[in-house]
């Protein structure tokens, strides 16, 4: 059974006190958690490509100024330093907020898109769910093990030439709402990440070759019409996993996705006359 879902408004202060006690547990957690976190970091690139894929860094999308999206370019740029490179042990967990810490403008963030409500608005550090979006990505490709990812909970446009299947990506809000990646292999990964001035590409290496081979799919795709007069989209990822010969060994569960959808799902292309 498909969970009711409807927007849910809150005050000033009770997202602010909310805030500040999710944002205080999580440093309570860092510190006290018990977590060995991944901090170690290499120029030179594991043997082994796991998984690359990369994403465009300007996209076609209704009612948002271009500028937006150049400064998500710019706050992309001051985030993958302090990411790529990164060496992940047998062990270890990859912290998506520990590892960049609080985006501000003394470390050269400025303002870009973001969603807050299901209403765009612009805010410092903007753009950096792409990051992470592709992060989830390209680990579940992989052996590594997704311990802690939160879904879009609005979902904002039309599928515009998507060519993931709909809630394949993480948001991510400082600092709890993070990203978690776990290596619970025994095999050390690397994380390599760069712009190529039309892409943001990413990468996981290996220290040794992979043993399977991933697809991720959807189903049960549905949009419904709910009560209080909003629709929701949902669906259900999983994954194929295949032998590197192309025999196919299991289908794995992923996660469940339900947005509050911010557009019409009954839009109709228009003809140019």
């Amino acid at each position: 059974m498909m969970p009711e879902l409807r927007p849910i408004p809150r005050s000033p202060w009770r997202l602010r006190i909310g805030k500040w006690a999710y944002t205080s547990q999580r440093y309570m957690e860092w510190m006290f958690g018990g977590v060995k976190f991944a901090r170690l970091k290499s120029e030179h690139s594991l043997p082994h490509q796991a998984m690359t894929h990369k994403t465009p860094l300007l996209r076609k999308l209704s009612n948002t100024d271009l500028w937006l999206q150049h400064n998500k370019i710019i706050n992309l740029s001051v985030a993958i330093p302090r990411l790529d490179g990164l060496v992940l042990r047998p062990g270890e967990t990859f912290s998506y907020w520990r590892l960049l810490g609080k985006p501000t403008r003394l470390k050269g963030y400025v303002d870009g898109m973001i969603l807050f409500c299901g209403e765009v608005r612009t805010g410092i550090a903007g753009g950096l769910c792409q990051l992470s979006n592709l992060i989830y990505w390209l680990t579940l490709h992989t052996e590594l093990t997704v311990t802690e990812r939160h879904r879009h909970s609005y979902d904002v446009f039309p599928d515009a030439s998507r060519t993931q299947p709909f809630g394949s990506g993480a948001t991510c809000s400082y600092n709890y709402r993070d990203l978690r990646i776990a290596n619970h292999t025994s095999v050390i990964y690397q994380l390599r990440l760069c712009l190529d001035g039309e892409y943001l590409c990413g990468s996981w290496y290996a220290a040794e070759p992979s043993r399977y081979r991933y697809e991720v799919k959807e189903r049960d795709h549905a949009i419904t019409s709910e009560p209080w007069g909003g629709y929701v989209r949902h669906n259900l990822l999983y994954r194929d996993v295949y032998a590197l010969d192309g025999e196919w060994l299991r289908e794995e569960e992923i996660t469940e996705n339900h947005s509050l959808m911010m557009y019409s799902p009954l839009l109709h292309e228009t003809s140019s006359t």
